[in-house]
């Protein structure tokens, strides 16, 4: 399977940059898992945990966001965050 470009961006810096196999994001609506070749869809994040699986059957690493966006189209994900810790 095709792997997933993700990026994670603050506007101090960009935090993280890797090719995963799929992550979690905690939209306002609900969490929505994005796969590489996801459909395209941007929406609000809340503050809550990203869950990112580097390859399939892999254990979930989190990464703590507060606020910002969500952004999949055909490069792939790209989360901008207010802050992360």
């Amino acid at each position: 399977m095709a792997n997933l470009h993700f990026e994670l961006v603050t506007p101090e810096k960009l935090v993280r940059s890797d090719d995963v196999f799929m992550v979690v994001v905690p939209g306002t609506e609900g969490d929505f898992g994005v796969l590489a070749d996801h459909a395209p869809v941007m929406s609000t994040i809340r503050d809550a945990d990203l869950v990112i699986y580097v390859s399939e059957g892999a254990a979930p690493e989190t990464i703590t966001v507060q606020g910002g966006f969500a952004e999949v189209n055909e490069a792939g994900l790209t989360v901008l965050a207010e802050a992360v810790s």
